[in-house]
């Protein structure tokens, strides 16, 4: 997987701050002095002391007296193997000075008798600050790249493998809502590639079941509607030949006979009506839970129904996100709502094919969200009746569906005790009016 040279990096920057920090720190040790070098530059300050010019001076040293007086500076001249230039300021000037910086203190005799000493510098003082500012220059380097690094991994995590998911998880509520209308993008560059396909497959199958169990419905209902038809045609012939006849009967007991066929007549047409009735006219049992829910999940909602991205701002509203509504508490059931605006959106998507007009305000009761489109509008002896069960627009016969969106929408806005209001006109576009009941009781 493609992760894997991220933790290599991290791991071999880890390994390689390590590594840089060992070198650094054996860096301070006390690399040691030259004993013959130093013999000889205490050889000739003993032999010449007080005239500093005969010095040896091929290393840094001080020369103080018994009472601890300075009495030479030498910083080095740079020449031999083990020479070494320091600054005067380097140098120890003092016994104690000279142990607190770990340099090499030796007397300086006259026959016999110490005239002074002669510190020389070791340099270890110098070089643990230097060390040091390697060190945090190393930490701080590698720390910052460390951090790229984590950051750079968590992008590659959130793209690959988060966002996948979380689209993943939002088909999933939808495919159990019911609408098998949005196609789920198919991207095999992530790890969940190819569920994604699977997934958009299992979508496709689904809806053509759906769309087959339709049409047997459909037939079905057909079928009662033809049997019902038939059925009543000789019930009202034998209703009217009953009429007939208890008319034309000579005594009350035929009478009687006629008027219990006419009943009987009467009863079998309610039957057929009932049957013809409950076979197109289901009543709808959908489970709608609605609860109090900020502003901020209906843009979520609208962001997720326009999957096309087709959605922009009213011309005379500036506003910094399109979905943006403003900020309440709404009462809703957050799947129910999804599937209104995915049913708003699709309707839009198939039969105008426009951008889509969003525009959301506050009203007394209600957060108010328009969703509006340039198609080709609906007839306006049709916008009446398109909210009903299985009734659709004439501009829709080349268009499949189950003329249900609309119908469904309502059922669900007013079980969460909002509305929903349409307008169009043939050729001007349509408009849905989506009313969300605010929850006042903490205002």
């Amino acid at each position: 997987m493609k992760k894997s040279p991220f933790l290599l990096l991290i791991v071999l920057t880890l390994l390689s701050e390590i590594i840089l920090c060992f070198f650094i720190i054996r860096s301070i040790r006390d690399d040691g002095q030259d004993t013959v070098v130093i013999n000889e530059c205490l050889k000739s300050v003993g032999e010449n002391f007080g005239d500093s010019d005969r010095y040896i001076k091929t290393l840094p040293y001080t020369v103080i007296d018994t009472e601890g007086t300075v009495l030479f500076l030498c910083t080095g001249d740079g020449s031999g193997k083990d020479a070494v230039l320091v600054n005067a300021s380097d140098l120890s000037k003092s016994v104690n000075e000279a142990v607190h910086n770990n340099d090499t203190i030796l007397d300086i005799q006259e026959d016999g008798e110490v005239i002074g000493k002669i510190l020389f510098h070791n340099g270890t003082a110098i070089r643990t600050s230097r060390a040091k500012k390697s060190l945090m220059q190393v930490l701080i380097l590698f720390s910052a790249l460390q951090l790229i690094l984590v950051f750079a991994f968590y992008a590659y995590l959130k793209h690959t493998i988060i966002k996948p998911f979380s689209k993943l998880n939002d088909f999933a509520v939808r495919i159990a809502g019911g609408n098998l209308d949005i196609p789920l993008t198919v991207d095999k560059k992530h790890v969940f590639g190819s569920f994604t396909e699977a997934f958009d497959l299992m979508r496709s199958e689904l809806k053509k079941a759906q769309m087959a169990e339709k049409k047997a419905n459909d037939e079905k209902k057909e079928t009662i509607a033809k049997l019902s038809h038939d059925i009543k045609t000789p019930v009202a012939s034998i209703k009217s030949s009953s009429e007939i006849g208890y008319e034309l009967a000579g005594d009350e007991k035929s009478r009687e006979y006629f008027h219990l066929i006419n009943e009987k007549a009467d009863q079998i047409k309610t039957l057929t009506d009932n049957l013809f009735t409950s076979s197109v006219q289901e009543v709808t049992q959908i489970a709608v839970t609605p609860g109090k829910q900020p502003s901020d999940v209906v843009e979520t909602l609208l962001k997720n129904a326009d999957y096309l991205h087709k959605a922009v701002t009213d011309a005379n509203t500036e506003k910094a996100d399109v979905y943006a509504v403003p900020k309440c508490e709404v009462t809703v059931d957050k799947l129910r709502l999804q599937q209104v605006f995915d049913n708003l959106f699709m309707n839009s998507y198939k039969y105008a094919d426009t951008d889509i007009t969003l525009n959301a305000t506050l009203s007394e009761e209600y957060l108010v969200v328009e969703i509006a489109d340039n198609g080709p509008g609906v007839k306006a002896e049709e916008l009446p009746l398109i909210k009903e069960k299985y009734r659709r627009g004439v501009n829709a016969s080349d268009k499949d569906g189950a003329g249900l969106g609309l119908y469904l929408s309502e059922y669900f806005l007013n079980e969460m005790g909002g509305m929903l209001e349409i307008e169009s006109s043939e050729g001007a576009g349509f408009l849905a009016r989506v009313y969300l009941r605010r929850d006042l009781r903490n205002i």
